[in-house]
């Protein structure tokens, strides 16, 4: 019971003459050490919040300006032209009381300030447009790989020289451009460029009839409301699509909008869960206390052109809230606790001891305790996750009817209101050459798991393994793939080449064991309840044991081989994929690629309608050796060109999507809005970016590769294929499709014969 008195910060007797109060010296440290933490982070946070508001100026620069400014008052040059004499002549001042020239001094020094500052935040807003305008240029986009222009190069260098040095992750966010509306015009041609290889010629004579009848008749009003909403909003996108594509859908989230990120390919730092957890948790603390401080350097293409940050400041303590309409996203601050589960029983462990975080080897401890707790589930504890995998209406009832008062409620916000949430899983996964499919089994497990062993609700689970292999399952509606893959790559590196294991296994540094156990989630669950969360679990393992997996991993070339052909690998896959498609099915389907938009203020992410004429025409010359190359190194331009489109905000369906919104707002009926938006992806693509931060050369320790991720596939009928081009000389692949749907064929069989004819 050592751990429970150190809980205590106090006791005390009451007795005849008097109370006895007695305090513990350690919990009092502990409670002063917090303080101080506290007041630190506050100070650190203020301070970086200083320097990225007055960004790319520096807080010392507004000293050089007010001495620059005043001594023009004793060589008698007034730099202001007239204007600090103004603001000396419209300042209040006293009489005969004081002396006349001291206070005439007094108040010229103090014009002189105030001018000074003045100057000063112009001089900064002056040079945050100058930098939003040339930002947004986008013609090196569209340049050859390996080229740049005389032109691009002295962008480039005026760039370099307005970004001003030692940027905090925020210090760009003032200065990046907003969104571009794209015209009705282009964005109509684009389209029915794009639906042309899909449709029969009567098919695409309605298309356009349809299109034409848009233009001409509801397009222009919806347009002028889109326009002033990119004058108001920062993005005239992003909120709409996080409301009504994640946020409003009332389907299950799991498998169906939830993705996953797989652990090191062909490492495991150790083999020791409890260990392996300690560190991976330990990092994330790391993660989390420089993203907080906004001191992570912030992503910047070609290393100069920024990219936005917005999306990475829900990254923890962050919950999607069930509701009867709609959900929402509920980001709290400092969150010092965790939440684990472990076969059936829901625990809280505490992150923080005396002001600091806990050390791995104190976490490896917290998890071992919980690893060796023999305790039973108490009833309807087991599955009551699965209430997040199943339909968000019947979780957002029961959540107001069974968890709004008592100990539920209390349990409930101690998950919800958790930094992230651990599961600490009881069955080995990870990728295993001597057995076929090991990577598939993997990624069920990350994706859905048992279906009530993943709060799936969370911004994101953490999954620890018995072997020691980790992964990650995402929440989507917060932010995309690359901004988790970015934190991802971060606890990686810090594991395996910073924090690092024992000869034995363990975390390094000295064992507590006085630290306050973990301690058990209470729960009083009726029997309706009971019942509830068994239909949400029925539910949710339906669409699971639907889901086929398949991981691939293709070594016989990779990049490097592929920009030797002066091709984009990018485009090189999606042709690939387009030809395995093609081969598979007999038809060309709608494909959808993402792309992201975060060169602009709060961008998220376009869509690549990698399905083209000219890649129609390339996978139908297939056989013909004669027109095959020809036609392919066509298709590969005009994917790199829309791909770049889509980047620099002249993408097709966000800007659709946008208009349809409007629409209804107005209530405005247009067929041509509600035919696109009814189009099924029956191929959804995209590539997971690796090596987002450089921190482990994958040349030197070609065995610190991930394995990327992937997701479930968006139509019942269709596949969903995520690629990892990893270094220079392996393309990872995770294709997924429905074992309900006779069309798709088993997933593995995709990707691997197209990819070699290529």
């Amino acid at each position: 019971m050592a751990e429970a008195h150190q809980a205590v910060g106090f006791q005390f007797t009451v007795r005849p003459d008097g109370v006895d109060l007695k305090l513990s010296q350690e919990v009092i440290k502990n409670i002063y050490l917090s303080g101080v933490t506290a007041w630190k982070k506050r100070a650190i946070q203020f301070k970086n919040g200083v320097l990225a508001g007055v960004y790319p100026a520096s807080p010392s620069s507004w000293l050089i300006v007010v001495i620059a400014m005043m001594s023009s008052l004793y060589i008698r040059v007034d730099p202001s032209l007239g204007m600090i004499d103004a603001i000396k002549e419209n300042l209040p001042h006293r009489s005969e009381t004081v002396s006349s020239v001291t206070g005439s001094q007094t108040r010229a020094v103090l014009s002189a300030i105030l001018f000074a500052t003045g100057l000063w935040l112009f001089l900064i807003y002056l040079l945050r447009y100058t930098l939003k305008a040339l930002l947004s240029y986008h013609g090196w986009i569209f340049e050859s790989h390996g080229k740049m222009s005389t032109s691009t190069k002295l962008w480039l260098s005026l760039v370099k020289m307005f970004s001003g040095r030692r940027p905090l992750l925020y210090s760009f966010q003032a200065s990046l451009p907003r969104l571009p509306v794209p015209s009705v015009d282009d964005t109509i041609q684009r389209y029915l460029e794009s639906v042309r290889p899909l449709l029969d010629t009567k098919q695409y004579n309605q298309m356009e009839i349809l299109a034409n009848d848009f233009k001409e008749s509801k397009a222009a009003q919806l347009q002028r409301y889109l326009i002033l909403k990119s004058w108001w909003a920062t993005n005239y996108v992003s909120d709409w699509w996080e409301e009504y594509i994640y946020l409003r859908s009332r389907s299950p989230i799991m498998v169906n909008s939830n993705f996953y990120i797989m652990d090191l390919l062909y490492m495991t730092p150790t083999h020791r869960q409890a260990a392996r957890a300690g560190n991976v948790v330990h990092a994330m603390l790391q993660y989390r206390r420089k993203l907080e401080r906004g001191e992570h350097a912030p992503l910047r293409a070609l290393g100069t052109v920024p990219m936005c940050s917005t999306q990475m400041e829900r990254m923890f303590n962050t919950t999607r809230i069930p509701g009867i309409e709609t959900d929402i996203v509920q980001h709290l601050t400092d969150r010092k606790h965790l939440l684990v589960y472990h076969k059936g029983r829901f625990f809280q462990v505490w992150l923080y001891t005396g002001g600091r975080h806990l050390l791995p080897s104190e976490l490896e401890t917290q998890f071992q305790r919980i690893l060796n707790d023999t305790s039973e589930p108490q009833p309807g504890e087991l599955k009551l996750a699965a209430l997040t995998a199943g339909s968000r209406v019947p979780w957002a009832r029961a959540r107001i009817k069974y968890f709004g008062q008592g100990v539920n409620k209390a349990s409930l916000d101690a998950i919800e209101s958790a930094a992230f949430f651990l599961t600490l899983d009881d069955e080995p996964q990870g990728y295993d050459p001597a057995k076929t499919r090991s990577l598939d089994s993997y990624a069920k497990s990350l994706l859905h798991g048992k279906c009530y062993d993943r709060w799936f609700d969370k911004s994101f689970n953490l999954i620890s393994y018995p072997n020691g292999k980790m992964g990650i399952n995402a929440e989507h509606s917060w932010a995309d793939a690359p901004i988790v893959g970015h934190m991802w790559e971060y606890v990686l590196a810090t594991d395996c080449f910073h924090l690092g294991y024992t000869e034995e296994g363990h975390c390094k540094g000295d064992v507590n064991k006085g630290l306050p156990c973990p301690s058990r989630l209470q729960w009083q669950i009726p029997a309706e309840c009971q019942e509830a969360i068994e239909k949400s679990y029925l539910s949710a393992k339906q669409i699971a044991d639907d889901v086929d997996f398949h991981g691939c991993l293709f070594t016989e070339f990779g990049k490097g081989l592929i920009k030797k052909c002066r091709t984009s690998p990018d485009a090189f896959i999606q042709l690939a994929l387009q030809l395995a498609q093609f081969r598979d099915q007999g038809v060309f389907c709608l494909t959808y690629e993402s792309s992201m938009t975060r060169m602009f203020r709060d961008g998220r992410t376009e869509t690549v309608r990698s399905c083209t004429s000219e890649a129609e025409a390339f996978v139908r010359a297939m056989e013909d050796a004669a027109q095959r190359l020809a036609l392919f190194r066509k298709a590969a331009d005009k994917h790199q060109n829309m791909y770049r489109l889509a980047m620099t905000g002249s993408g097709i369906d966000r800007h659709l999507f946008c208009l349809y919104i409007v629409s209804k707002y107005l209530g405005v009926d247009s067929p041509f809005l509600k035919k696109v938006l009814s189009e099924p992806w029956k191929l959804s693509t995209s590539q997971t970016p690796q090596q987002q931060l450089n921190l482990v050369d994958i040349n030197k320790f070609p065995k610190y590769v991930g394995a990327g991720g992937g997701f479930g596939p968006v139509a019942d009928d269709g596949y969903g294929v995520s690629y990892i081009i990893v270094g220079e000389n392996l393309i990872t692949f995770h294709i997924s499709c429905k074992f309900s749907c006779p069309d798709t064929v088993r997933a593995q069989k995709v990707v691997n014969n197209p990819l070699k004819r290529m």
